[in-house]
């Protein structure tokens, strides 16, 4: 069978004050699975969504086949069988329609335009066959907002399925998933990858790529830095360096900071409907606490919980007096400072500029008696937090959707920055961004704790634990099973605790 060979050639494309995309050249083949890395902002996803006719004002040429084709809008990349799956898979699904309503949705969509009688057990029966296909157990009756990600995940690779799809883009797909999870989506890939399916995988876990990609594109500042076989021979420090353009060093430092009296100090924690039952945590002034545990744990329900996204029962201690959080509002005028996992949903603004970002949990600063907003001094701290945090945007102006991933999470921390915060919770602070700005993180925790706050820092990810954190609560079944001294454990004893061990 004849190989597709889909190829972008000299792409550029440019945003207000931004050139994202300078000369890049691309190629995927039928059949292969393609690595495509890069630091944050370095152009992957604004590459891909060309392809996916999502950025419709690119210059240069595309070729499938050798024929060349324009991609000006999504309906173009369907009809040449290119499909992308993003990152925030919750924006793509319908979160009120069915399973089977969503992986069926465009043929759904295109039967209701021409006024077709749409047959419900068919489509239901068709629903069930591609995701049997793809080993997804889940009723094609239950409601999209019911699934967890990596169901969404799958339901939105089912669609794709369905539209017979030449091309797959997966945009950091492994982001949200468990080991299992992870595992149970590289067997779909190769499965795709078999039927001769040419897939494009963004990831910033490089140790992953190496399992299953067979080629690899590294992208830095809107530019193509190199394409190559993507073997055991081609050492993970060497792509961050290509990444990066310098040197990097892959062990953090962490830097030792002197930890104050208990901050704040929690007992008996229940959530209403038990997402998190009975636990007891402190933090100290200067202290960072881990929080470790596989998907599904209950650590972001934990944090939640902290900040009153969930009612709860027990008690909460601040310096030693007795605070209640009866809802996120109450939460920061209490001091306490959320970085949700899901930051475009949660922690941002995204159609709102950078500034009003910044300022929006502190707007007390920025008002008088008859809640006049001061834009000045709004854009002013804007401007000083940009560059304490450097956070790459032409300006305090610039959209926060039109921002990298690692200066969006970047942007989301800074408006805490900007309060007046004592207790700084991190859910998955690192998930999406790169290696540098992982570092930036660390070093703004480290910062904050040298400054007397305290962090809690949820991750699934030990090494991050092991790396930045003083102790660790281990979680399993929305419950702390464990405490633990950074400095006397390890990945293979978080690990253990984390699949339920005594």
């Amino acid at each position: 069978m004849n190989k597709l060979k889909l190829e972008m050639k000299n792409i550029a494309i440019e945003f207000p004050g931004v050139k994202a995309l300078d000369g890049v050249d691309f190629g995927l083949t039928s059949g292969t699975i393609h690595a495509l890395v890069g630091a944050n902002g370095a152009g992957k996803s604004t590459l891909m969504k060309v392809l996916a006719g999502a950025n419709t004002h690119y210059t240069g040429q595309i070729y499938l086949d050798g024929a060349p084709v324009e991609i000006r809008s999504p309906k173009d990349a369907k009809n040449l069988g290119i499909e992308i799956v993003y990152q925030e898979v919750d924006t793509a699904l319908i979160p009120y329609l069915s399973v089977a309503e969503n992986v069926m949705f465009n043929t759904l969509v295109n039967r209701m335009g021409k006024k077709q009688i749409v047959n419900w057990n068919e489509m239901r029966k068709s629903a069930k066959e591609v995701l049997k296909k793809l080993n997804v157990d889940v009723n094609v009756n239950t409601l999209a907002s019911e699934l967890t990600l990596a169901q969404k995940q799958m339901i939105l690779i089912a669609r794709c399925v369905v539209e017979k799809c030449k091309f797959l883009i997966l945009d950091e797909p492994t982001a949200p998933l468990s080991n299992s999870e992870t595992q149970e989506l590289f067997r779909v890939v190769r499965e795709l990858a078999k039927e001769d399916v040419g897939i494009v995988f963004i990831s910033h876990r490089l140790n992953e790529l190496y399992e299953i990609c067979e080629l690899i594109t590294i992208m830095r500042d809107g530019k193509l830095v190199d394409s190559m076989p993507l073997t055991r021979e081609l050492e993970a420090n060497t792509i961050v360096e290509y990444m990066l353009g310098h040197k990097f060093e892959e062990v953090y430092e962490k830097h030792p900071c002197k930890i104050g009296a208990p901050l704040l100090e929690i007992e008996g924690l229940t959530e209403k409907e038990g997402k998190v039952k009975n636990i007891n945590m402190y933090v100290c002034e200067g202290e960072i606490v881990g929080v470790a545990g596989l998907v599904g744990a209950g650590k972001t329900e934990l944090c939640k919980t902290l900040f009153a996204n969930y009612q709860y029962s027990g008690s909460m201690k601040m310096k030693g007096k007795e605070l209640k959080n009866r809802n996120p509002h109450q939460a920061v005028k209490n001091g306490f400072a959320l970085v949700p996992e899901e930051r475009r949903k949660e922690g941002i603004l995204v159609t709102d500029p950078v500034y009003a970002n910044i300022s929006v949990a502190a707007m007390k600063k920025y008002t008088n008696g008859l809640a006049v907003v001061n834009k000045k001094q709004e854009k002013e701290d804007a401007r000083r937090m940009i560059k304490e945090l450097g956070i790459k945007t032409p300006s305090e102006n610039q959209t926060v959707a039109l921002l990298s991933g690692g200066n969006q999470q970047k942007v989301v921390v800074g408006k805490w920055l900007n309060s007046e915060a004592e207790v700084y919770i991190y859910d998955e602070p690192t998930k999406g961004i790169d290696v540098g700005a992982k570092r930036d993180m660390y070093e703004l925790i480290e910062r904050l704790a040298a400054a007397g706050k305290g962090a809690i820092y949820a991750t699934c990810e030990f090494t991050e634990i092991l790396s930045i954190c003083n102790r660790v609560y281990v979680m399993y079944d929305g419950e702390i099973v464990k405490e633990l001294n950074v400095a006397d454990t390890n990945e293979k004893e978080l690990l253990y605790y984390s699949t339920g061990g005594k």
